[in-house]
């Protein structure tokens, strides 16, 4: 019997990142809503239906999500534009 198939796992090899990088992306998927937010598999899910040809922002999912209906509450206030300026500075 096969292992289930973790979220992050699967996010990792849709986008060819690693399974860090893929939980950091689904919390800020998670984050980018104010209150309520979706699970991990219904993120999941939503980026397996769109057939993303890039990796797209957490914050692009979530809006995504909202706009379509499969989540529909109150997004957060979207993350500065320049969002390499971490990478730069460690």
């Amino acid at each position: 019997m096969k292992d289930k198939i973790k979220p992050f796992e699967e996010i990792a090899r849709i986008f060819q990142i690693s399974n860090e990088s893929a939980k950091y992306f689904l919390n800020r998927v998670q984050k980018s809503f104010k209150i309520e937010k979706p699970t991990h598999i219904l993120i999941l899910e939503f980026v397996e239906n769109q057939k993303y040809e890039f990796q797209p922002t957490p914050y692009d999912v979530a809006s995504a999500m909202k706009e379509s209906g499969v989540w529909n509450y109150d997004l957060a206030s979207p993350p500065p534009a320049v969002e390499d300026e971490e990478d730069i500075h460690q």
